[in-house]
């Protein structure tokens, strides 16, 4: 069944023409409504009971969605095209109302989950009696432990257990807490007077499902505001102490954890044989969910708060956001571009903004100020940092002219803003910007305020993995770049130097390139490289016994960068048995002048005759030698019955 809009112009707060929206997107709207969710709701109501509709309204969603299930209907989708788009000043907002609307009919793949349980046992950690307090609060609800870190007179009457301790080491999150201690003393049990703690222990171990945090001090935690089930509040602060408590009491039965991304084990770069190449998200995971494991990085799904600082980090792909994928942004992107364009816009913008921070700020700005720009079009998403330096490329790409994205309080500023340079030197320039804004009016003004960017190049279809998607839109970018660009230090894209007078041919840098970027010849001695599957992970470097390899960042736009080419090579030695080239020659020489005569293994002439023999004559000559390791003299007769019955006649 076909989908129709259902459109509502607020109270005659926004103009909206249904006609051009219909032409744009190819969705069949509704005459234009005025108080659809007040006077007009039977209007509603019946839409909703008959067919499929879409509710072009995001502020009174909760309101359509309880009217749909009265009605025994799936809830509507809802869009917002009146904050973000009719409520803006500066000219007609129909394309950008037709592209938001284009956009949310994006398939979007379903978030995987996980089901997290917790059976309620909190630890509650303080220094004195406002830890009772708020283990009082908690112990109808909760199955409570008091952990005392510093001296403190313990009530005499309580319902829940008692300890004091210093603690060592915490890991886990909700519903699998495990915390160790140092100098544990646990309650004695029964005696008159008050209660009394027993005599101290080290490497005592608890486990629990919550914690909650009063002491005032150090988080057990980096990024402690992400670890899902540790709560933290200042013991000074009575509110603050009650919103947590009530948060704690909450926090018990079975709930959905998103897998926020996606590892792909055979792609990683971390490592091969022992040596360390690419750490980019274990620099950089502020909650440290990911972890050596091997030759690839480990994950902790429960531990991921889905900050999408590695999706964006991996020069490989091989962890890649998944809530939701990459692709589909991409397709949103795509979706906003070509329907504005359809509907008659031009100039279009761009502005990424996350749910907690820029959503509050857009609604403010539309309702107390000047809103947003006409030609500005907002996209959220899920992970902010997640928003790269490819996904920033294919929306340039695409037909934006300019993308700015607006940061929070709890954005992991870092990684953006390496990423955003990264951006800016393949080919983005100043048609990006990071907007640290809290005021909406302010928002407002620095849109409105923004210089004409120029205009966009002819747009491209963004296809393939991240890494596929920035060198196709980079290039497109750039069209007349041809000559390599230089890179920010710590790039995932660049160029491989050997120092030719130093390397010997080891290869060694060629049998563990995890991309395949450096690749030897089967036929000669010859070290090749491919600047477009170079991961810049350093493993070669590490590698490289002579320390003849230096990492070059830069972005090579041609299709030089997607061919072979020679890094080194050698003329090879020929076997002096059977003429067959093997081996380096100049290795091989300096092994002979080294070794052939001088050292005690080379002193006969023979030994050192088998260095210059290729594998197979090496074994032929060694079998046929005096000195044959495998020579085991004559084969003894084998002993039949007949032997064995001439030497009973003989006794």
């Amino acid at each position: 069944m076909a989908e129709r809009v259902l459109l509502c112009d607020c109270l005659g707060s926004q103009k909206i023409d249904a006609t051009a929206i219909e032409r744009a997107t190819g969705l069949t709207c509704s005459r234009v409504h005025t108080a659809l969710c007040t006077r007009q709701i039977d209007l509603a109501a019946r839409a909703i009971a008959d067919e499929e509709v879409i509710v072009a309204c995001g502020q009174e969603s909760q309101r359509f969605s309880e009217l749909a299930a009265d009605l025994g209907r799936p809830a509507p989708a809802c869009v917002d095209i009146r904050d973000r788009a009719g409520w803006g000043a500066g000219g007609d907002a129909t394309a950008k109302m037709a592209a938001l609307l284009a956009a949310s009919r994006v398939t979007q793949n379903q978030t995987k989950t996980l089901d997290v349980l917790s059976e309620g046992s909190c630890l509650i950690l303080g220094r004195d009696t406002r830890a009772f307090e708020a283990a009082d609060r908690l112990a109808e609800a909760l199955a409570v432990t008091v952990l005392l870190t510093d001296d403190c007179e313990i009530p005499a009457q309580r319902a829940y257990e008692v300890a004091a301790g210093r603690i060592r080491a915490a890991t886990g999150s909700l519903g699998q807490f495990v915390l160790t201690f140092d100098a544990l003393r646990q309650l004695e049990r029964g005696g008159r007077g008050a209660p009394a703690l027993g005599a101290p222990r080290d490497g005592a171990e608890t486990r629990c499902d919550i914690v909650l945090d009063l002491t005032g001090g150090t988080p057990l935690f980096p990024a402690w505001r992400k670890r899902d089930g540790y709560l933290r509040a200042d013991p000074g602060d009575p509110g603050a102490v009650a919103a947590a408590v009530f948060e704690a009491a909450q926090h018990q039965g079975t709930f959905e954890k998103p897998v926020h991304v996606r590892l792909e084990e055979h792609l990683c770069a971390h490592s091969r044989a022992g040596k360390i190449g690419c750490t980019r998200c274990l620099d950089n995971c502020p909650t440290g969910a990911i972890t050596p494991d091997g030759d690839h990085v480990r994950v902790d799904p429960l531990i991921c708060a889905g900050c999408g600082a590695c999706s964006a980090l991996c020069p490989s792909g091989a962890i890649s956001y998944d809530a939701p994928p990459v692709a589909d942004v991409l397709r949103q992107l795509r979706a906003l571009s070509e329907t504005y364009a359809r509907a008659g816009g031009t100039s279009l913008r761009l502005l990424v903004h996350d749910a907690e921070h820029g959503l509050p700020m857009i609604a403010f700005a539309a309702r107390f100020g000047r809103g947003l720009p006409p030609d500005v079009l907002p996209l959220e998403v899920a992970a902010l940092s997640g928003f790269g330096h490819a996904e920033v490329l294919a929306a340039l790409a695409m037909g934006f002219v300019a993308a700015d994205l607006l940061v929070g309080p709890r954005t992991e500023r870092p990684v953006l803003e390496r990423e955003i340079a990264l951006a800016r030197a393949m080919g983005a320039g100043d048609r990006v910007r990071i907007l640290d804004l809290s005021d909406p009016d302010a928002l407002s003004d620095a849109l409105y305020d923004q210089p004409a960017p120029a205009p966009a190049p002819a747009p491209v279809l963004a296809m393939g993995s991240r890494r596929q998607v920035a060198r196709l839109a980079a290039r497109a970018l750039m069209p007349e770049a041809d000559a390599p660009v230089p890179l920010p230090e710590g790039a995932p894209y660049g160029a491989v130097l050997v120092d030719t007078g130093a390397c010997t041919l080891c290869l060694s840098c060629a049998s563990l390139c995890p991309s395949g970027a450096l690749l030897d010849n089967p036929d000669k001695p010859q070290l090749r490289f491919q600047e477009d599957a170079c991961l810049q992970c350093g493993l070669c470097a590490t590698i490289c016994p002579e320390k003849a390899i230096t990492l070059v960042p830069q972005f090579d736009p041609s299709d030089a960068a997607l061919s072979q080419k020679v890094l080194n090579e050698e003329e090879p030695f020929a076997c002096i048995e059977c003429g067959k080239p093997f081996g380096v020659k100049s290795t091989i020489e300096k092994i002979m002048e080294k070794l052939a005569g001088k050292h005690p293994m080379f002193m006969e002439s023979d030994a050192g005759r088998l260095m210059q023999m290729c594998d197979d004559c090496r074994v032929r000559t060694q079998y046929q030698g005096q000195s044959n390791p495998f020579q085991l003299g004559e084969r003894p007769r084998v002993r039949t019955t007949d032997d064995y019955l001439s030497k009973r006649r003989d006794h």
